[in-house]
């Protein structure tokens, strides 16, 4: 029987719709038709919750019944939906595309990162094909404080914004450069922020330097980070600043790509007349 990532904690979720996109993701993993009772087994869930789920998925058309009416299969509506997403998804597409480019010019790992809480995110990453690296897949989560790309997003705070993050996270030590104390934290984060790049010097993985800029706003705060990591045998600070300039064009490609992705100002205010009439306003 197949394992799902999602254990039945995750599935069980915290209001009926987050409970269905969960279950739907499990049911996204399998290559089988499946029937309600190998669901219950791989889950966990009581049969009744699952069955009164599989009919809502069933008459939204994302799932359907096969014809000996116990096997379920994906319906046509969540096969569209895949196949539109993938035929859409432009920016990650061109994004992907410039994280690959700078990969093959540096010879390294490269991630595309964003800040999601007192954590760094991985929204992308490309492999090196040298056999020594360290996979950290999208998906993965960073402590700020220990990452290149988090204290670039934390240099951007005010200092009243970064105390008021900062307090409620415990700084951890993960190996023996990990910055630890708050007024030494500070002290780098000023850096980074006149510098306008950082280093995660194996303070998160022995073993691991990482280089990270901003991908730049004109708005202002920007949300997006770019890095390169590579094990400290092949890269120290020296090699990684010879990269810098190579990193900044790619971070500079990358918030070219994202500022496309956004609608024209008058058409979202359109957007929002024609919105504010439909409510009545």
């Amino acid at each position: 029987m197949t394992t799902s990532r999602l254990d039945a904690r995750s599935i069980e979720g915290d209001t009926p719709a987050q409970r269905l996109l969960a279950l739907l993701e499990v049911i996204a993993e399998k290559d089988q038709y499946f029937t309600l009772q190998s669901l219950v087994d791989e889950t966990g869930m009581p049969k009744p919750t699952l069955h009164r789920m599989l009919q809502q998925l069933e008459n939204s058309g994302m799932l359907q019944r096969e014809a000996d009416n116990r096997h379920y299969s994906k319906g046509t509506r969540l096969r569209r939906l895949a196949e539109t997403l993938l035929l859409n998804d432009t920016v990650q597409g061109a994004r992907h595309a410039v994280l690959a480019e700078l990969v093959r010019e540096v010879g390294e790992s490269c991630n595309i990162t964003a800040l999601a809480g007192a954590e760094v995110l991985y929204l992308d990453r490309v492999e090196t094909s040298a056999p020594l690296r360290f996979y950290l897949h999208p998906g993965s989560r960073v402590p700020a404080h220990c990452s290149a790309s988090g204290k670039l997003f934390l240099a951007q705070m005010s200092p009243a914004q970064r105390r008021r993050l900062l307090a409620e996270v415990p700084l951890s030590s993960f190996t023996r450069n990990t910055i630890t104390d708050i007024k030494a934290l500070e002290i780098e984060i000023e850096q980074v922020r006149q510098q306008g790049y950082a280093f995660d010097d194996e303070e998160f993985l022995p073993g691991l330097l990482c280089i990270a800029v901003l991908a730049p706003n004109p708005s202002g705060v920007s949300n997006v980070g770019l890095a390169i990591q590579a094990p400290i045998m092949r890269m120290d600070r020296q090699r990684a600043l010879e990269c810098l300039p190579v990193l900044e064009r790619a971070a500079a490609a990358i918030a070219q790509i994202n500022q496309g992705a956004v609608p024209d100002s008058m058409d979202d205010l359109e957007i929002d007349k024609q919105e504010i009439q439909q409510l009545g306003g």
